[in-house]
């Protein structure tokens, strides 16, 4: 029997852009997840009475002996905006920070506290949908590493590609239901976290962006490794029926 060879250097590009896609893929996931940048916002907090002679900004002078009165204090707090502080947080899947009112430094709450109770479940299938998501990535990238280094035939390419293909394609399923399971329990802990977290405006930050930036590049590895593995096979058919008519041609064999 004959070996059936291809373009190594076609081989190996296509091999290389598959390898970086999954690569970033897998960098933007571990940043993305260690981060606590998902969800950014401001929270309205009311200012505390200043003590004594204090001059800080963010205190409410409220020079009255009868202070401690609940209907003065509510007043106060009814005054109008300029009675509150807007106060910086961010969260992520880990933790949940926000500024002091000094301006000095950062206090960061759990944000598994702060979720509902009923949905606490729901965001530890998230968490440990997106630890495997980064395993699955990482194994697809060792197997992709090992392809553009080094693989001795064309057969065993194709074994690498097909495994990396499916590990790649379940890693993107795992990452989307991740991301999705993470965006429904912060949005239901807005609405029904504890008073002193809820914020008054919020958004999403950077690291969900980099997150659905890192399932985006990771699709797009499993695209380019289900069309490399396609365009393989066909290549490998038609050398075969090149080769075939060839050593008809040449020993005249009969057609059946």
């Amino acid at each position: 029997r004959m070996p059936v060879s291809f373009p190594v250097t076609s081989r190996r590009q296509r091999a290389s852009a598959t390898f970086s896609l999954s690569f970033l893929s897998l960098v933007f996931s571990i940043t993305a997840f260690s981060s606590s940048y998902w969800c950014e916002g401001v929270r309205k907090v009311a200012k505390p009475f200043c003590a004594g002679q204090s001059k800080e900004k963010h205190c409410i002078r409220f020079n009255n002996p009868d202070a401690n009165n609940s209907n003065a204090v509510q007043y106060i707090w009814e005054t109008g905006d300029d009675k509150f502080i807007d106060r910086k947080f961010h969260a992520g899947i880990w933790y949940s920070c926000e500024e002091n009112i000094n301006g000095k430094g950062e206090k960061c709450r759990s944000f598994i506290s702060l979720t509902p109770p009923t949905d606490r479940g729901v965001l530890w299938l998230s968490i440990v949908a997106e630890i495997l998501y980064i395993i699955l990535l990482l194994a697809g990238v060792i197997l992709m590493s090992v392809e553009v280094c080094y693989y001795a035939t064309a057969i065993d390419g194709l074994k690498i590609n097909a495994f990396s293909a499916v590990i790649t394609v379940l890693a993107g399923l795992l990452g989307m239901v991740a991301h999705m399971m993470y965006t429904t329990v912060f949005q239901m802990t807005v609405n029904l976290g504890p008073e002193d977290w809820r914020p008054h405006t919020w958004d999403y930050g950077w690291s969900y962006c980099l997150a659905w930036g890192s399932f985006a590049c990771c699709m797009a590895a499993a695209v380019t490794t289900i069309n490399k593995y396609t365009k393989t096979i066909l290549e490998f058919k038609h050398k075969r029926k090149k080769l075939e008519r060839t050593l008809k041609i040449k020993y005249k064999f009969p057609d059946p």
